[in-house]
């Protein structure tokens, strides 16, 4: 029978009295065991993806269930024919998102259901902001969703300032992102700006294709570990809405460029990927080749 491996991702902010001791309780529990992930845990709380097989992932389940602290936990499952992730991290870190901003997660976003989200953007009525980063929204997205000019999540704190020059207080927001954690935070934000009318997807896009499927989506889901791109419903192949980042033809994939030195994340069709050797342009490719150093 073939192995089967399932890919949980899930948060919780909740106060963590010891995250050094929690974060030794988790490599424990995964010493010797069929799985690898990144785990963060932090005195907000945990943020954690983790590809493992089906067994060590339903064990991981039930433990965590059986902790108080954690209990409530949801887990967002996706299976798939081999792990998406090839080490285990487990570590502390100060914060969940990195944001650099303190804000009041007590003051966040409304959670919507997926189910009821999908009725919110049939509406019209909302401003659809995607919080995710810029790379991100590129290969897949919310129909007339609003891409911040981000690239990295420290930027949104400076991208708030803007929003509310383009938006007034009253007006309702409707945020996303991967899993749910960074709504927290960012809607927290947008609260501190004066925005009232703030409502966050709850479990993020993961749960919303897992219920709801791809209706209002366009394109693919990118994800941080090896697949770097799913289908959102985990089955249903969408037409490609990016396009290739050396002959924009239209392509959905992405690569890490061979070169270490660069490491650059590039979309690339199958036929430039072969011409330039897994490399992202003709200047890494000349630079392999010794023509330049």
């Amino acid at each position: 029978m073939e192995k089967k491996y399932l890919v949980l991702a899930y948060y919780k902010y909740v106060q963590v009295e010891n995250p050094h001791h929690e974060v030794t309780i988790h490599k424990n529990f995964f010493k010797n065991s069929d799985a690898f992930g990144r785990i963060y845990i932090s005195e907000e709380g945990i943020n954690g993806q983790v590809s493992a097989s089906e067994e060590v992932a339903k064990s991981y389940i039930d433990w965590m269930a059986g902790r108080e602290i954690f209990c409530d936990i949801e887990f967002k499952i996706h299976e798939h024919r081999e792990h998406t992730l090839h080490k285990m991290t487990i570590k502390y870190r100060k914060e969940l998102v990195a944001l650099k901003h303190k804000v009041d997660l007590n003051r966040n976003g409304e959670h919507v259901s997926p189910q009821q989200w999908q009725k919110m953007l049939e509406s019209g009525e909302f401003v659809v902001l995607d919080v995710r980063n810029d790379y991100e929204w590129e290969i897949g997205h919310f129909e007339n969703s609003e891409k911040p000019d981000c690239r990295y999540f420290r930027d949104f704190p400076d991208y708030a300032d803007e929003f509310k020059k383009k938006y007034p207080e009253d007006a309702k927001i409707m945020m996303c992102c991967t899993g749910g954690i960074r709504c927290e935070t960012f809607s927290a934000l947008l609260k501190e700006h004066g925005y009232k009318k703030v409502y966050q997807l709850d479990g993020g896009i993961l749960k919303y294709g897992l219920e709801v499927g791809t209706k209002h989506w366009k394109g693919k889901l990118f994800v941080f570990d090896q697949r770097l791109s799913v289908q959102v419903d985990n089955k249903t192949e969408l037409p490609a809405i990016s396009n290739c980042h050396v002959c924009e033809k239209s392509c959905d994939i992405y690569y890490n460029c061979v070169d270490s030195r660069c490491d650059r994340l590039f979309l690339c069709c199958d036929d430039c990927q072969r011409e330039l050797k897994g490399l992202c342009s003709t200047e890494c490719l000349q630079r392999a080749e010794g023509t330049i150093l």
